[in-house]
């Protein structure tokens, strides 16, 4: 566990030292170089798996300043300053814009038509109207979807439901203003109707509310699901949420492995960092004059599965043979 922490510090250090505060020196650099534009939902500052990219672009060759232009936009949280943003990136023109989750990425494809887009972290493309299909998307929009269909929430109700004994009530903590938040809301009450446990949904669209979120889940519930909504479940976030989760005695389920690497108990999804690299290489693609449209909107391949025992004891909690089994990591 030591190890990887100090990884994830690494990978945070070295985007620093191989693109530097991007928004400040993309307007000192003009010319022929191809320029790319980032769209980020937290801030620069916060530690997140977007770091993955600006590793990779490095490892294929790009150095900012010399053969790339980056144009970094930050919404600090705020989905309101979305439209600012993209809207500032297509009037420079750039080559590319790279956008986080599925808000920013419907703004950026109703603000340009001929830019390409690369999407990380999106849920659902295709019922979300991004694309006709995930092979061949056409137009000017490809990327990285989380994979969430019908079901994935309802898988995360149901890690929980057999790892917490005599769980009656779950406290989900959901951000309405996302789409497909939304969408695994009503998974997870369509499935606890039929066998349970009941849902208790907080509605949080402010990291800042969060406190008064896991006070009213400690009232009611004895679990805790965060549904992954990039501002409230964000990287930048992590600390808050799991903290809030230990002291209030609460096991509590995310998305997202880096929240039981904070110290989070259970998680089931994609590998983020896998995908931001992989991000980076379809702009590479772009770049080199591959067609977006052309390029196949990718879902993962593989689902993790991470437990973390040292939360687990602290909670009382003994973790069933059946779960630690099928886990691809338990962090001890």
């Amino acid at each position: 566990m030591i190890r990887r922490v100090a990884l994830h510090a690494v990978v945070a250090s070295l985007a620093s030292v191989v693109l530097g505060p991007p928004q400040a020196r993309a307007v000192e650099t003009s010319g022929d170089l191809p320029r790319v534009g980032f769209v980020g939902l937290s801030s620069p500052s916060s530690p997140n798996a977007a770091a993955a990219f600006w590793i990779r672009l490095k490892e294929l060759g790009y150095v900012e300043g010399q053969n790339l232009v980056i144009e970094a936009r930050w919404a600090e949280g705020d989905y309101e300053r979305l439209p600012a943003l993209i809207g500032d990136l297509v009037g420079r023109k750039v080559d590319v814009i790279v956008t986080t989750a599925t808000r920013a990425t419907l703004v950026a494809k109703a603000a340009t038509t001929t830019i390409p887009i690369v999407a990380v972290g999106v849920g659902d493309p295709v019922g979300n109207g991004l694309v006709p299909n995930l092979a061949r998307p056409g137009g000017n929009l490809t990327g990285l979807s989380l994979g969430w269909g019908e079901g994935m929430a309802g898988k995360w109700l149901e890690l929980l439901k057999e790892t917490v004994p005599r769980l009656k009530v779950v406290a989900a903590i959901a951000n309405p203003d996302n789409l497909v938040v939304r969408d695994q809301v009503r998974q997870v009450q369509a499935i606890a109707a039929s066998r349970g446990p009941r849902i208790r949904v907080i509605e949080v669209r402010d990291p800042g509310k969060l406190e008064r979120a896991f006070e009213e889940a400690k009232q009611h519930a004895q679990a805790v699901l965060v549904l992954p909504d990039p501002i409230i479940a964000s990287m930048s976030t992590r600390d808050t949420l799991t903290g809030l989760a230990a002291k209030h005695r609460l096991p509590a389920f995310y998305a997202f492995r880096e929240f039981v690497d904070a110290g989070g108990l259970m998680s089931y999804g994609p590998n983020l960092r896998g995908m931001y690299r992989r991000a980076a290489e379809y702009v590479d693609k772009i770049l080199k004059g591959v067609l977006p449209g052309d390029l196949p909107v990718e879902q993962p391949t593989q689902f993790e599965l991470v437990v973390n025992l040292r939360t687990a004891r602290a909670l009382g909690l003994t973790i069933p043979q059946s779960i630690a089994q099928r886990a691809d990591e338990l962090i001890r």
